[in-house]
Formats: structure tokens, C-alpha cells, sequence
């Protein structure tokens, strides 16, 4: 499906960053919460959407989550601040603890 892929950045309790990709970033991010998303994140919540973009294809979604997986820890935090709301502020209420 056109646009309907995303990469995401959230922060963990612990002040770690965690970048992932989905096709359906509501459905992820409740997994995150529920302990049922990535092997990194279970136990690290609650969290907070720092970064979130939507991509027309699979294959430009990927390419970014590569980049910023290869960025430095400072790097990611400046690119953060960088970025204006965007789709962050409407997924946010996602990360709610159940």
C-alpha cells in the first residue's frame, strides 16, 4: 500500500533510542507498550515517539531506517531537535501505558 510505511524513533525510560520501520505505526507502537514489540524495548517503557515519517515505499522507509541506524547517539539527538512535530504529536497518544 502506497505510503504506508514509516519510520519511527522512540525513547525508552532509560534515555536509550530505539528506530524501527512498519507499515502500521498505531498497531507497533501498542505492541511497544504491551512488551510484544522489538527484543530491545521489552522492559524498557514507558516511552515517548521522538521521530516519526511516513514513506511511499517499503524500500525508501528502509533506506532511512538504515541511515539512522547508522548515525551516532549525538547525531540522532541533534536530528531530533531538528525535526519540526510532523506525524509525532498524532501517533504520540499511542504510547499511553495500557
Amino acid at each position: 500500500m502506497a505510503g504506508n510505511h514509516y519510520v519511527y524513533i522512540i525513547r525508552c525510560k532509560d534515555q536509550t533510542l530505539y528506530t524501527g520501520y512498519t507499515n502500521d505505526l498505531s498497531v507497533r507502537l501498542k505492541k511497544h507498550v504491551l512488551g510484544k514489540g522489538a527484543k530491545y524495548t521489552r522492559g524498557r517503557g514507558p516511552f515517548s515517539l521522538e521521530y516519526c515519517q511516513q514513506f511511499n515505499s517499503k524500500t525508501e522507509a528502509m533506506q532511512q531506517e538504515y541511515r539512522i541506524k547508522q548515525w551516532s547517539r549525538l547525531r540522532k539527538e541533534t536530528w531530533i531537535l531538528e525535526q519540526e512535530g510532523g506525524l509525532r504529536n498524532e501517533y504520540s497518544k499511542e504510547l499511553l501505558q495500557p
